[in-house]
């Protein structure tokens, strides 16, 4: 049997010199804020780590998901999939498919089984098996097959972490989150309507360096990219707290970046990095291109207050106390 090969011989083999390396290692380290002191350590776990066999699922969804994590630049997509982690089974990047590719994923489980990494993505439904069929295997029966050799699961997008819009009223199929029906495994939400990519990445690179799963909150949401609302490093809210409010999307306060707030923002309960991680490396989020927040990333935003209606529980008098408490 031919030697498994750590992150570091590949990325070797490949032409990258030391000093490639450990621009690969200070990369890596940035994603989950890590201080520059640390690189010498994410140079020493790479160095023995051998790539991590990732199965990623896929039921009621849209692929928005997969799409945002394809648009992924620290790594790019191509640099996580062929030097950090062996990506054993993806419905829409794999090639092979039919019984090849079940095949494929049955030996990837075997073969890693209490040791692979299981990324799921949509929402299950259970209220039909025939809702959702994979290769004859109802989406329930698939995750519950290889949920139980997984190390850890992280729910990508609204749809896997709380169910998304398949579960919105009246949940004609049934619908529910990997948190529902799997209790026995570490599980982290990372939703959003998509997930920002930088995001998907980095709670993955999170795991390469550390073999754990981030601090969660109460949602089981990585603190590090879920810790503060999407308010409070709005750069709107300087407007917000001189109560300068757009009172339609094209009045003379949209167009002069006052607060979104009357329009129905949800920034003030959205917990999210939007304003500070941002969308297409870095360029810009949708309250920035002069769209309020739709809290995507909260359980429910669907069946929530009206888009376009602002939060009738947060108030000017809610301010003082801040948005934390």
């Amino acid at each position: 049997m031919s030697k498994i090969q750590t992150i570091a011989e590949r990325l070797h083999n490949q032409g990258f010199s030391r000093r490639d390396f450990l621009k690969f290692c200070a990369t890596t380290a940035s994603m989950i804020a890590l201080p520059t002191s640390m690189i010498p350590s994410v140079a020493e776990i790479l160095e023995k780590k051998p790539r991590q066999s990732v199965i990623w699922l896929s039921f009621q969804e849209c692929t928005g998901c997969t799409e945002s994590f394809t648009r992924s630049h620290a790594p790019t997509l191509e640099g996580l999939i062929f030097d950090l982690i062996s990506l054993d089974y993806h419905h829409t990047l794999q090639a092979t498919s039919g019984e090849a590719a079940e095949l494929a994923r049955q030996k990837a489980m075997a073969d890693n089984y209490g040791n692979y990494l299981l990324i799921v993505e949509g929402a299950i439904p259970i209220g039909n098996p025939g809702y959702s069929v994979i290769s004859g295997m109802s989406n329930k029966d698939m995750l519950v097959e290889v949920a139980e050799g997984a190390s850890r699961i992280i729910a990508t997008g609204t749809c896997a972490a709380y169910g998304g819009l398949p579960h919105a009223a009246p949940n004609p199929t049934g619908a529910v989150s990997v948190g529902e029906l799997i209790s026995d495994k570490p599980i982290v939400n990372v939703p959003g309507c998509p997930p920002i990519p930088s995001v998907i990445t980095g709670v993955i690179a999170h795991f390469l360096l550390f073999g754990s799963l981030p601090a969660l909150d109460s949602f089981k949401r990585p603190l590090l990219f879920y810790g503060r609302t999407i308010h409070d490093r709005c750069f709107r809210r300087a407007f917000y707290e001189k109560d300068l409010f757009a009172e339609s999307f094209d009045d003379a306060g949209a167009k002069k970046g006052w607060c979104l707030y009357k329009l129905g923002c949800k920034g003030p309960f959205t917990y999210n990095a939007c304003a500070t991680t941002k969308w297409n490396e870095g360029v810009s989020f949708p309250i920035e291109a002069g769209h309020g927040c739709l809290g995507c990333s909260q359980p429910n935003f669907w069946d929530g207050d009206g888009f376009y209606q602002a939060l009738s529980q947060y108030r000017k008098g809610d301010r003082k106390t801040g948005l934390n408490n």
